[in-house]
């Protein structure tokens, strides 16, 4: 029973006992009339949320941390009987959602709307609900409430970082053997031709043949010899150092803004994340085929491609990638790298304190790879950490000739990644 339920039942025990004590009509006519409250209330809050419905529409169902959210919520009352208050709760998972409400006297028929902006802060797979609805009668005595489970969904990519130096390997040997793979990208390597189909690109038409043959024909095209870069992500469990907060403080005025860039959250992890997202971006954009390959709860495995979808696959990948693995990356290396086309980038990211980066990283150069390493330094995430191992790893990096990066608590990715080369390309020889 709530407080305004114990106010009408004392004032009516009140009332009753005062008819009975007194013999007073006053006092009978009193409690007759907070009975009749009693029972109009319950009468009312029966037919409450009775054709109330309720949308929630977003604009876009995917986006990219620092970016806003719109969304339009719309409650419609159908039936003849107008409400006087609707409290709408908004129980979406998303970090920072704003979509709860009061609306206040909402007419027969009558349909009103409210935009949402949220400011997204965390990467993830989110659904844009359920959201709760609760009413009741003008005297706030009977409370009902109506769910409407979610029916759309936002996926949120990580953010990415605008890098400059980083280096762009060559194949294993120019002009090498051509790998015997048909791709929807334009490169060097014409394959043949074939009939136009619906759909083909015009800029692919080969007027040659087209004359010869008296009908449209369009260029097929092959993989570039040995240029693909390969990420490996180490999602192990027990190398992961730190703890993500996500809670900032922004101005009204920042949610008019279509972007912020917000500071990476303080795990290792997460750092891992954005140096991935921002390191396909890069080599996507010099026209290499990345691939991304990662053992989290699942085993990912995106295959090397170009162009801009590929990006949007590995960024869906990333997305939902979380740090609960149990494969330590030599052994992910090992099992993966003898896959790929002899020649090409492996570039490894990590955060473990031992010689897992080193191990893994040697293995690829033993079988014709050219690894780089990016060692996201853990010890300036936590306390406690043994300095000893990281020397080692430093040290053993150095010894075998492998290039590699440190990324530190606070750093800027677009300079650590882009002045912080350890070792000159030139060790690959």
């Amino acid at each position: 029973m709530n407080t305004p339920q114990k106010v009408v039942v004392g004032l009516f025990l009140f009332c009753l006992l005062g008819g009975v004590i007194s013999g007073a009509s006053f006092y009978y006519r009193l409690a007759y009339l907070w009975g009749g409250v009693w029972i109009f209330a319950w009468v009312y809050s029966i037919f409450a949320l009775r054709g109330i419905e309720l949308t929630r529409v977003a604009r876009s169902h995917r986006a990219q941390v620092g970016q806003i959210l719109e969304e339009r919520i719309e409650v419609l009352n159908r039936s003849r009987i107008p409400r006087f208050w609707l409290a709408i709760y908004d129980e979406s998972t998303l970090p920072g959602a704003k979509g709860s409400r009061v609306i206040s006297y909402l007419k027969s028929k009558e349909m009103r709307s409210y935009f949402v902006r949220t400011r997204l802060v965390k990467r993830g797979f989110y659904s844009l609900g359920p959201t709760r609805v609760v009413a009741g009668d003008p005297f706030g005595l009977f409370l009902v409430e109506k769910h409407f489970q979610a029916k759309e969904n936002l996926l949120v990519y990580p953010m990415t970082e605008e890098l400059e130096n980083f280096p762009n390997p060559s194949g294993w040997i120019s002009g090498g053997e051509a790998i015997r793979r048909k791709t929807h990208q334009i490169t060097p390597n014409a394959a043949g031709v074939r009939e136009y189909m619906p759909g083909d690109p015009l800029n692919r038409i080969h007027w040659l043949s087209t004359a010869r043959r008296n009908r449209l024909m369009v260029k097929e095209f092959e993989l570039d010899p040995l240029s693909e870069v390969w990420i490996f992500l180490d999602a192990t469990r027990d190398n992961q150092f730190g703890k993500a907060v996500y809670r900032y403080e922004f101005h009204p005025r920042e949610l008019w803004r279509p972007v912020v860039k917000l500071p990476i959250p303080q795990a290792t992890f997460e750092y891992q994340i954005v140096i991935a997202a921002s390191l396909t971006r890069h080599f996507l954009r010099k026209g290499r085929a990345v691939g991304l390959i990662a053992k989290g709860r699942n085993f990912y495995v995106t295959a090397a491609e170009r162009g801009f979808r590929q990006l949007g696959k590995i960024l869906e990948a990333l997305a939902i990638l979380e740090p609960e693995g149990d494969l330590p990356l030599p052994v992910l290396v090992e099992s993966q790298g003898r896959l790929l086309p002899r020649g090409s980038t492996a570039i490894l990211i990590s955060s473990a304190n031992d010689l897992s980066l080193s191990r893994a990283a040697s293995f690829l150069t033993t079988i014709g790879h050219h690894p780089i390493a990016v060692w996201v330094d853990p010890i300036t995430f936590e306390e406690g950490l043994d300095e000893e191992k990281r020397a080692r790893l430093l040290n053993s990096l150095r010894t075998q000739g492998i290039p590699y990066f440190i990324v530190r608590l606070g750093d800027d990715l677009t300079q650590s990644l882009s002045e912080s080369f350890v070792i000159s390309t030139q060790a690959w020889g």
